[in-house]
């Protein structure tokens, strides 16, 4: 399970991959589950019609909006930083932001998953081959307090990678793999302003392996 990215590490990368100016405060460079990070979503608009994409600040790790309590969502959204895209529709925890199009990207330069093959588990890097930000499908959520609190949250889609020629390696022996879903650049738009939660369906492909590079972690 992908609970640990990169977020991008300099303003310009958020105009040259996404057209978007960079967060008045950048995220942290090494996110965890409860960090404040960034997502792009859908302009809201009051008509039908998309009006573009924009920078939201959000919490990694969704909080559903029937969690009754802001100590409640901070138990819960640590194990709630993906999201099984085969039962995203009937999980109760996202299939009100699936069904409401609540669809999101997260950028990030990389993902990190453990190696357990010698045992022990070596942290690795996993980015694209060409250096280049990624942008993750994912979905956001509102929570609103009864003391008015609210908290706005995100988290990634994942789908099956047991066959995946480099993901496979990675998580524990013997357990699915699982990888987060990469979106092509030329899909941001279509991912985010798809009409029918099912037409979404179609973006949950994986992502080729020979676009990706993995390099384990020096341990300081």
């Amino acid at each position: 399970m992908t609970v640990h990215y990169e977020s991008l590490p300099n303003a310009a990368l958020y105009s040259e991959a996404f057209g978007l100016s960079a967060p008045a405060e950048a995220p942290p460079r090494d996110m965890w589950p409860r960090k404040p990070g960034v997502f792009i979503r859908k302009t809201p608009s009051e008509g039908e019609e998309a009006t573009g994409r924009e920078l939201v600040a959000g919490q990694f790790g969704l909080v559903p909006p029937w969690v009754k309590s802001a100590s409640d969502a901070k138990l819960r959204s640590p194990k709630l930083v993906t999201a099984r895209a085969e039962t995203v529709t009937t999980s109760k925890n996202f299939r009100d932001a699936w069904l409401k199009g609540q669809r999101c990207i997260v950028p990030m330069m990389a993902f990190f998953e453990d190696d357990l093959r010698s045992g022990k588990p070596v942290p690795t890097r996993i980015a694209r081959v060409d250096g280049q930000p990624m942008g993750l499908a994912g979905l956001w959520e509102r929570w609103a307090g009864a003391d008015g609190a609210e908290i706005i949250s995100f988290t990634l889609l994942t789908l099956n990678a047991n066959n995946h020629a480099l993901m496979h390696r990675y998580q524990h022996p013997g357990s699915e793999k699982r990888m987060p879903v990469i979106l092509g650049e030329g899909a941001y738009d279509a991912w985010l302003n798809v009409a029918h939660p099912e037409k979404a369906r179609e973006f949950m492909r994986a992502y080729a392996a020979n676009w990706l590079t993995a390099n384990p972690v020096e341990k300081k």
